[in-house]
């Protein structure tokens, strides 16, 4: 059960970063945060449960980890230049 819990939690995360980087905001940040977390510690009780296959659950945890995580840099990047644009434009 906790095996398809993280698999669904992955996935959401990632799908939830392609919305991120065109419509950015705070909450979405948090939740996609939230979402990479869970991801982790899902992943990290799987490995303690069964560290058979250890080597190839880190690899595909770090490839999982670089890809959401520069989605959320981005798109983290992009909201703080937009709120900088406003506060410029508002002065």
């Amino acid at each position: 059960m906790i095996l398809l819990t993280h698999i669904l939690i992955a996935i959401s995360s990632i799908i939830y970063t392609s919305p991120l980087l065109v419509h950015p905001s705070r909450t979405k940040l948090r939740t996609s945060y939230i979402l990479i977390a869970a991801t982790l510690a899902s992943g990290t009780y799987l490995t303690i449960l069964n560290p058979v296959h250890m080597l190839q659950t880190c690899t595909t945890g770090l490839v999982y980890v670089v890809i959401v995580s520069a989605g959320v840099f981005i798109a983290r990047r992009q909201l703080i230049k937009r709120e900088a644009d406003t506060i410029s434009t508002n002065i």
